[in-house]
């Protein structure tokens, strides 16, 4: 069993089954609880291009034996911020810290891209979510609500270590460069 991530498009179509199944998820868990009447569905808010690198962002499939089994993305919030959305594993492979693994390559590509924070949200029935992000260093935006039920999108933010990530790109480069030298 060999895994991979792939960087692509949410157009690839080895993306589709994750992309509908969190259609699905968002659909059953939510409904048009958090929808404004007249706006779009949450999966039909961002175009595809935003998720480019040419406009800031990124799409990782997590391929295992090359079968996408999770995925997510970022977009540009601002000029030192990215905004994970589509974060996602298949539901009948969860408990397997596939998540965790998405949101550890997720988080390398911000740095890599150069942005310093991310930024992102979830919503107030995705109590997995909510653990996934404090459990992996994010700060929670919000205070919590006197009933758990009403309906809002959970902001959450982390701040990259940017000088870690450049000793680590460096340490890669002069390991490589000595390996080449043998």
């Amino acid at each position: 069993m060999s895994e991979q991530f792939l960087y692509t498009t949410p157009l690839d179509p080895r993306a589709k089954p994750l992309i509908e199944g969190l259609a699905f998820e968002y659909d059953s868990r939510y409904g048009d609880v958090l929808r404004e009447p007249g706006a779009p569905r949450e999966m039909d808010r961002y175009p595809p291009e935003l998720f480019a690198p040419s406009h800031g962002g990124n799409f990782v499939l997590l391929l295992r034996d090359g079968v996408a089994i999770g995925g997510g993305a970022f977009m540009r919030h601002d000029e030192r911020t990215a905004e994970l959305k589509r974060v996602w594993t298949d539901s009948a492979l969860r408990r397997q810290g596939l998540a965790s693994k998405v949101l550890a390559e997720l988080e390398a590509q911000v740095l890599r891209q150069g942005y310093e924070r991310i930024y992102l949200t979830t919503g107030f029935r995705q109590p997995e979510a909510v653990g996934l992000y404090l459990g992996h260093g994010y700060t929670a935006l919000f205070e919590p609500p006197d009933d758990p039920e009403t309906p809002r999108k959970l902001p959450f933010e982390k701040h990259l270590d940017v000088g870690a990530s450049r000793v680590l790109a460096n340490t890669r480069v002069t390991a490589t460069a000595e390996a080449a030298r043998r």
